[in-house]
């Protein structure tokens, strides 16, 4: 990961609560424009922040896997769902599947994923700032700040925004 790309997340991280509450804040209050703003920083992140140069959301946490992804994912590696289930997952504290281990196991070193064009649908949202109904996720949004320097870009945004 690019050393300015760290920085970003330390950033984020040592401005953890001020997110937290800031995001809640935003949250109950609920403005009209809410997802035009988050979208138009989301765009402006990512002129920024390369993916392949980062790949933090590959190393450090997880999708949820629905039958359909362990099932591209099952034929895109020529193995049974079954199998594919006991070798690459298992089931987390909400009872949904998750890859065994992080980092991803289709990362390869060059941080392209290997199973790009079949990967779950939660890699494909990933990071979410770009949907609609931005406040029904802010949760998440707080959540991916401190994964994804893009994110934690997006909320340093919204912060100078509405704070601002």
């Amino acid at each position: 990961m690019r050393d300015s790309y760290q920085s970003i997340l330390n950033k984020a991280k040592s401005r953890k609560k001020e997110y937290r509450k800031f995001l809640d804040r935003l949250k109950s209050q609920a403005p009209s424009d809410l997802d035009q703003i988050t979208h138009t920083l989301h765009d402006q992140a990512f002129k920024e922040i390369d993916c392949l140069d980062c790949a933090n959301c590959c190393r450090t946490t997880g999708p949820l896997l629905k039958s359909r992804d362990i099932t591209q994912l099952s034929l895109q590696v020529r193995m049974k769902p079954s199998d594919f289930t006991v070798q690459y997952l298992r089931v987390d504290e909400d009872g949904d599947y998750v890859f065994r281990q992080m980092p991803c196991p289709f990362l390869a070193g060059d941080q392209l994923c290997r199973v790009y064009e079949y990967r779950p649908g939660a890699c494909r949202e990933y990071p979410h700032t770009q949907q609609r109904n931005i406040k029904k996720i802010l949760g998440i949004t707080f959540q991916n700040s401190q994964i994804c320097p893009a994110v934690a870009r997006v909320v340093e945004g919204l912060i100078e925004y509405y704070q601002g």
